[in-house]
C-alpha cells in the first residue's frame, strides 16, 4: 500500500495484480486452443482504457448515456436505499465517472475503486480525490475476476458495491452467477449491489453500438494485438486482422472477434500460431438480459431484487440487489 498525494487528501493505492504473468499465460493458452479466445479483461491497458472512454462518447453506443440519465434521475432513490456512511466499492471502476452521480447524495465514508489498469486507476482516483476532498479513497489495482480481498474494510462496515456499465454481460451466465456470489461475499450479510445490466433489444441497435461509424470499437479491439506486440514480444501484423462484431440472437449476446484477413503465421514470445484466412480470435461476449432473466440470475446467487430502474425505450437497466444472508 502506498499513499499518493491528491490535493488536500492522499489516496491509498494497493497493487494486488501481476499483469505480466496472467496476460502471458492466458494469451498463449488462448491462441493455442480452438476456437481461439482471449479474455476481454485484457483490453484494458492504459491505451485500451482510453479507447473505451472514447467508445462511450460515440452516438451509437447508447449504454453510457442511458445509464448516466438513470443515475442522474434516480440518484436520490438509490442513495435512500443504500444509506449514507457506507464503504462504496466499485469493481472495474475505469475513469470513475459514473460514481460522481452518487457521491453527493450518498456521502460514503470511503470509496474503493478497483481496476486492472494500475496507471489509469491512479490517475482517475487522484482526479476524483481532488474533486471530493472530503472523500477517503482507497484504490485497488486487481483483476476483479480473481478472488477479491479487501482486508482494510472494517468487519462491521456497511458495504455497497457499485458495478455500472454492462460488464456483467462479459461473463458466461454460469460465470456471472459465480461472480455475483463473490460480490455477495464482499458485500457481507445485508450488504447491497447497484449493478448495470444491458437489456435485450433489436439486433440493429446492438450491431450499430458495437460497430460505430468512427471505428473506435474496431480500434479498441485491435489494440489487444498491439498490446501483445508491446508487452509479450509479439510480431503480429495488426493490419492483417479486422474487427468483426455481431449480435448472436440465439445466444442472446454480442460477439466480438479479430479475423485474420490472410493466411499467416503469428509469433508471440517464441510461440508460433498458424492462421488461415477468415480464422478468428474471439475477444468478447456481451450477454443481454431481460429484467426477469437477470433477477432470476441474481436470486440464484443469493440476492434479493429490491428495485430496478429502466429508461423509457427499455435500452438499459439498473438493479438494486440486497444480499439475502442476514
Amino acid at each position: 500500500m502506498q499513499d499518493v498525494t491528491a490535493a488536500t487528501n492522499p489516496i491509498r493505492f494497493y497493487d494486488n495484480h501481476e499483469p505480466e504473468t496472467g496476460f502471458h499465460r492466458e494469451v498463449i493458452a488462448g491462441l493455442s486452443r480452438r476456437p481461439r479466445f482471449i479474455p476481454p479483461k485484457y483490453f484494458y491497458d492504459e491505451q485500451g482504457s482510453l479507447l473505451f472512454e472514447a467508445i462511450c462518447e460515440q452516438p451509437e453506443y447508447y449504454v453510457t448515456r442511458t445509464e448516466f440519465t438513470l443515475l442522474k434521475q434516480y440518484a436520490g432513490e438509490m442513495a435512500a436505499l443504500m444509506g449514507t456512511g457506507c464503504f462504496l466499492i466499485e469493481p472495474g471502476s475505469g475513469a470513475c465517472e459514473k460514481v460522481r452521480m452518487l457521491l453527493s447524495a450518498l456521502r460514503p465514508e470511503c470509496y474503493i475503486p478497483m481496476d486492472i489498469s494500475g496507471d489509469h486507476l491512479q490517475s482517475a482516483a487522484k482526479t476524483l480525490a481532488r474533486e471530493y476532498p472530503w472523500l477517503d479513497v482507497h484504490a485497488v489495482c486487481a483483476d476483479i475476476t480473481d478472488s477479491l480481498s479487501l482486508p482494510f474494510i472494517p468487519f462491521d462496515a456497511k458495504r455497497v458495491i457499485f458495478y455500472p456499465g454492462s460488464s456483467i454481460g462479459n461473463f458466461e451466465p454460469g460465470e456471472a452467477e459465480s461472480f455475483l456470489r463473490d460480490l455477495a461475499k464482499i458485500a457481507g450479510p445485508g450488504g447491497c449491489v447497484l449493478i448495470g445490466v444491458d437489456l435485450k433489444k433489436d439486433a440493429q441497435t446492438l450491431n450499430r453500438a458495437y460497430n460505430d461509424a468512427n471505428g473506435i470499437t474496431a480500434e479498441f479491439n485491435l489494440n489487444l494485438l498491439h498490446r501483445i506486440n508491446r508487452e509479450l514480444d509479439g510480431d503480429i501484423d495488426v493490419d492483417a486482422f479486422h474487427h468483426h462484431a455481431f449480435y448472436n440472437e440465439n445466444a442472446g449476446r454480442i460477439e466480438m472477434h479479430l479475423v485474420s484477413s490472410v493466411k499467416q503465421t503469428v509469433r508471440v514470445d517464441g510461440h508460433k500460431f498458424e492462421f488461415d484466412a477468415g480464422e478468428n480470435i474471439h475477444t468478447e461476449n456481451s450477454y443481454k438480459y431481460s429484467v426477469s432473466e437477470f433477477q432470476a440470475l441474481a436470486s440464484r446467487a443469493g440476492f434479493r431484487a429490491d428495485a430496478v430502474w429502466t429508461d423509457e425505450k427499455q435500452l438499459f437497466s439498473l438493479h438494486f440487489l440486497r444480499n439475502g444472508e442476514h
